[in-house]
């Protein structure tokens, strides 16, 4: 048998059922595929993929055999993704828009707010909340992520199609986040810290000066906490471009101050059941080894009697 680069000249088709092999200069991403992540096993442990060129790059599609003998194209081309990337309607676009508005000026608001009241005598516990609001962040995007992809289904009214969608299309085509603009990518995010912000907008302008010295280190520990919750979808798109991305923004995933693009791989090995945390991803490995998301599941199918990812799987699953 020819070796697999020299089995067809350069241009030929690979013929019906076979892939062409990937373009030169791409690398391995990550795409579904069958069995779990050992958290043990690090990011060498999960199968290499191809990676996406860029934005505009397509996930590298990988052939999967289902019942009816066929097979399913993961990517962009893949006939859940595409039906769920249909289901993006103008309304959605429009709440995207106001949250993001609302989100960022709120935010400038509070900021100064904050700098004005900050004295050097709060540089400890200032540096403590940052650290805390940095680490429940890191939770908090564990659990709505691992509740997003667990449970729920595309078709509940309201939440189905605004925030489950996006998971589900996540999963077929992961590098479709990659094409969305920031107000598509971060919307959501924004529309969840809105209420928050209002409120300590609200203290700012109703709270006496001496109550907003003392309470000064609680509000940046909940400051951190808001800026980083907003900015996980995209921390969460960053792990998924592998070309273009700021110096910066390289330095802080290498040194895992931010989601590495490696780590975040491991949760991308169907059935996507571990490693959800995705604004950090510090605390992936030790809930992976409490068996913490494990336990939540085993707890919640004990009650309800709901199978975990069903949804997700019945997307996966789709032919045509």
């Amino acid at each position: 048998m020819l070796p697999r680069a020299a089995a067809l000249a350069p241009g030929a088709s690979p013929g019906p059922g076979r892939r062409s092999p990937p373009p030169a200069g791409l690398e391995e991403e990550e795409q579904p595929l069958r069995g779990r992540a050992m958290a043990s096993g690090g990011a060498e442990s999960v199968p290499r993929r191809v990676e996406a060129a860029g934005p505009q790059a397509e996930a590298a599609e990988e052939p999967e055999g289902d019942p009816g003998g066929g097979s399913r194209r993961w990517g962009a081309q893949h006939a859940g993704a595409r039906e769920l990337a249909e289901l993006y309607s103008p309304g959605k676009r429009l709440q995207e828009w106001i949250s993001v508005i609302f989100c960022f000026s709120l935010i400038c608001f509070n900021f100064y707010n904050l700098l004005f009241y900050l004295r050097l005598e709060h540089t400890p516990s200032v540096i403590v909340g940052i650290f805390a609001g940095v680490i429940t962040a890191d939770f908090l995007s564990g659990l709505f992520h691992w509740g997003a992809d667990t449970w729920g289904s595309v078709e509940l009214p309201i939440v189905g199609k605004a925030f489950i969608r996006p998971f589900r299309e996540h999963h077929i085509d992961p590098t479709a986040i990659t094409r969305h603009d920031f107000i598509e990518t971060n919307g959501d995010n924004c529309f969840m810290t809105l209420v928050p912000l209002a409120n300590m907008a609200y203290k700012f302008v109703s709270f006496s000066p001496e109550a907003l010295h003392e309470t000064c280190p609680w509000e940046c520990y909940v400051f951190a906490l808001i800026i980083f919750i907003t900015m996980t979808n995209q921390i969460h798109k960053w792990s998924h471009t592998y070309f273009g991305l700021p110096r910066w923004v390289i330095f802080l995933q290498d040194w895992h101050v931010i989601l590495p693009r490696k780590h975040h791989r491991i949760h991308h090995v169907s059935p996507h059941e571990t490693y959800f945390c995705i604004t950090t991803g510090w605390l992936n490995y030790p809930l992976e080894k409490i068996r913490f998301w494990r336990c939540l599941e085993n707890i919640i199918q004990a009650v309800t009697g709901e199978k975990p990812r069903a949804d997700d799987m019945k997307w996966a699953q789709k032919i045509k």
